[in-house]
């Protein structure tokens, strides 16, 4: 994929008509839509049809199952994300044409215009973290324009057009996107080697992110400093002058969160700052969201908003769907579904669950490793991290952007996970794990299905296996 670096785009509205590639993606979706709803005339097309490309065409934007030249009609702008390659008959199209061809973050750079950008990064936790936000500044008054890489549980919208001058970003490193927005106040909620495959070495990572925290425009950075790498960037930053609030359990931060306390899939702790200390509420579980819920609280109070109104927001904040999502209950039986796909995030779900499971009950892992190089380089990590769960399957590697890679599939996991004093088992196909954990789930029993690839397909196919099982 390699690393896209930033572009001059110009507004929105001077973009002429725009054609989505790939438009039924989470965040291709919310661009589309901001772009309809700001009066552009608006095309799409996406590889298969989806309940998200049904609601574009009933919001009124002419959209296409499957790709083809003569889809992009009379476009003057084609939009594409990263996993679009250069054999798509309709990017061959634009490029003969010599239409102008903007990678989604540029898309969404062009919406940000005339706004106080707000750009979320780090390894983990940018989707809760822009979404935490968006609803703790809507909650204060700020009306903000957001676009989140998953929707809201609440809304099962991931982007909107606020009037307000705040516009909320999840901003993706993986391939430098983050480098291409105009960003006032950056948030990185943490910095742990990940997309070697782009950036080649940990440090080169860290500057990447560093590059990040110190474009022109930004006025505040926002860290972590539970995590070694956002604390060496605040300390970086703080150096070159740069207003930097830090948040974690350490008494170090500026946001403070001490007494941190977890029953069941809720969480809470005391956030001190700037002398006042109060009692943060969540309906979210586990002690990221918790920092989560701090990096969003800095935020707003840089913005000057609401004190009261900001924690009133969190409490209301339900959750983005695939982090940590209930997809039903049956026969006593949790089954949740959520998107982590790097060991720590695999460890944090996982420690999360553990603390939701029922006394007498078990935790059973599902894992679908994300990208080869991914599952090569952190085989162990995996493995060490699905050890915390009482039963795991593992199923094949969602390739994603990338080609296979003969010797690596997900049963490194497994050896990794088996070494690690695990009880995990191979299943290949995914579509065999439904009836393979129907026929050990028990009542009291959380199910958890983790991976940013496909995987979430196995959740709702499980309740209809445990339903067909009761009749």
């Amino acid at each position: 994929m390699g690393l896209r670096a930033p572009v001059q785009v110009p507004p929105a509205d001077q973009l002429g008509k725009v054609h989505f590639i790939a438009i039924g993606g989470a965040g291709m979706s919310g661009i589309a839509r901001l772009f309809h709803e700001l009066g552009v005339t608006v095309t799409g097309s996406d590889q298969i049809d989806s309940v998200t490309l049904q609601q574009l065409t009933r919001a009124g934007i002419p959209t296409f199952v499957g790709h083809a030249a003569e889809q992009v009609g009379d476009a003057d702008t084609v939009v594409v994300s990263s996993a679009i390659r250069e054999t798509n008959p309709e990017l061959i199209e634009a490029r003969r044409r010599g239409l102008r061809v903007l990678h989604r973050s540029a898309a969404l750079a062009a919406l940000m215009h005339g706004r106080v950008g707000i750009s979320i990064a780090g390894t983990h936790g940018k989707t809760t973290t822009t979404g935490m936000t968006a609803v703790m500044l809507t909650a204060a008054g700020a009306d903000p324009s957001y676009v989140i890489g998953s929707p809201l549980a609440a809304s099962g919208t991931s982007a909107h057009l606020g009037k307000g001058e705040a516009f909320v970003v999840e901003a993706d490193e993986s391939d430098g996107s983050f480098l291409q927005y105009p960003t006032r106040i950056a948030v990185v909620t943490n910095v742990e080697a990940d997309h070697l495959d782009n950036w080649a070495t940990p440090q080169a990572y860290l500057r990447g992110f560093e590059q990040f925290a110190s474009q022109q425009g930004v006025e505040a950075l926002v860290a972590g400093v539970d995590d070694p790498g956002a604390l060496e960037l605040a300390h970086r930053m703080r150096g070159r002058g740069l207003q930097v609030i830090t948040y974690g359990t350490t008494e170090a931060a500026d946001v403070v969160l001490s007494d941190l306390d977890f029953e069941g899939t809720h969480a809470a702790a005391s956030l001190s700052f700037e002398g006042q200390s109060v009692r943060l509420q969540l309906q979210v579980p586990g002690k990221y969201n918790l920092e989560n819920a701090a990096a969003a609280y800095a935020v707003g109070r840089i913005l000057g908003l609401d004190h009261e109104a900001l924690l009133r927001g969190a409490r209301s904040f339900t959750g983005t769907l695939r982090r940590f999502q209930l997809v039903d209950t049956v026969n006593g039986i949790a089954i949740y579904d959520d998107y982590a796909h790097h060991p720590t995030e695999l460890r944090a779900a996982l420690t999360a669950a553990r603390r939701a499971v029922p006394d007498g009950g078990r935790l059973i892992a599902c894992f679908q490793p994300h990208l080869f190089s991914r599952t090569q380089e952190f085989r162990d990590e995996f493995g060490d991290a699905l050890a915390l769960a009482d039963l795991g399957f593992v199923t094949d590697i969602y390739a994603a952007r990338e080609d296979p890679v003969k010797g690596v599939t997900g049963q490194l996991v497994v050896d990794a996970a088996l070494a690690h004093g695990a009880t995990v088992t191979y299943v290949p196909d995914k579509l065999d794990l439904p009836a393979r954990i129907a026929d050990v789930a028990r009542p009291g029993d959380l199910v958890m299905t983790l991976g940013a690839g496909d995987v979430t397909l196995v959740g709702p196919l499980l309740v209809a296996q445990l339903r067909q099982a009761t009749r």
